[in-house]
């Protein structure tokens, strides 16, 4: 059964963790001014703004803030700092029973899908896809901001509609697809195949998206998925941002996505502002959704209740 955290409160505590890389705290700061904002009391995790290398702290350390996250019951929201590299090192290290008797609603996204997929493997907990707190206001606008707030604050649906200048907006086939959405990351999810967290597809509406990986490395990973056999059960796929994703190939991403994606004989939605790119809009994971190509629409349930 999905666990569906209470949805956001002013005066509720969100905690800022950075289980992936490291990040600059004027960005972070930005972030926790649009939190506090909307009434809310961000506060850093003990080891948010460290590094060890290209992580944010040693593995023990990002562990252990989100697991303080986790048990601490005056925390109800986990906004992570940013994403990086480095969050799979840590998931195995999560107390998966903590996070079920106490949901907190998880937003994140990039590198985070590790975390999404973890939480959703140990504890059916439906989390939030969306910006996180290493804030840019010009490529996260009001528009951006409002939809963060109705995900973490209200439990309304979210209806996410093509844009027709994304990189991807070309890659469409007609159909209509109900199911569970879950994703994130293309890289992520390639590297999540063959552990425990990449989660059975079958009837579900994936989600990908992607940032500076170059048409082949999109084909590479999307053949990968397909090779593994976890592509075979999908409902349907909704094509998220693919940001600077184009090298002097002459060939495009949106081929590659067309290609690899068009004939597994499900609907597939491309265009969607979900990811790294401009005005990106947020929506929840682990929960029901419904892919409309004609319509050019996800429509998308609350992770909070």
């Amino acid at each position: 059964m999905t666990l569906h955290p209470p949805a956001l409160r002013p005066g509720d505590e969100v905690r800022i963790v950075a289980p992936g890389g490291p990040v600059a705290a004027e960005p972070v700061e930005r972030g926790m001014a649009v939190l506090a904002g909307w009434g809310l009391r961000p506060r850093l995790g003990r080891h948010a703004l460290g590094r060890h290398g290209f992580l944010a702290g040693t593995d023990e350390q990002r562990a252990a803030d989100l697991a303080e996250a986790f048990a601490d019951p005056t925390v109800r929201g986990i906004v992570c700092a940013r994403g990086g590299y480095g969050t799979q090192r840590v998931v195995d290290l999560l107390d998966m029973a903590a996070v079920r008797r106490d949901p907190k609603v998880v937003c994140g996204y990039s590198d985070i899908t590790a975390l999404h997929l973890a939480l959703w493997r140990g504890a059916q907990l439906a989390t939030v896809h969306g910006p996180v707190a290493a804030w840019d206001d010009e490529r996260t606008p009001a528009v951006s901001a409002g939809s963060l707030r109705r995900a973490l604050m209200e439990p309304v649906p979210t209806v996410v509609t093509r844009s027709p200048d994304e990189a991807g907006a070309a890659v469409l086939v007609p159909g209509r697809a109900d199911g569970i959405l879950l994703g994130g990351n293309l890289t992520v999810l390639a590297a999540s195949v063959g552990t425990a967290d990449l989660p059975d597809l079958t009837g579900a509406i994936l989600l990908i998206e992607e940032i500076g990986e170059p048409p082949y490395r999109v084909d590479r990973l999307l053949t990968q998925l397909r090779r593994s056999g976890v592509l075979a059960g999908l409902a349907g796929v909704a094509v998220g941002q693919f940001t600077g994703c184009a090298d002097r190939h002459g060939v495009d991403v949106a081929q590659v996505l067309a290609e690899r994606l068009g004939d597994l004989g499900v609907p597939v939605l491309g265009g969607l502002p979900l990811g790294h790119g401009q005005t990106p809009r947020t929506v929840g994971l682990g929960v029901p959704a419904t892919l409309d190509a004609a319509a050019g629409t996800l429509t998308v349930s609350p992770a909070v209740r």
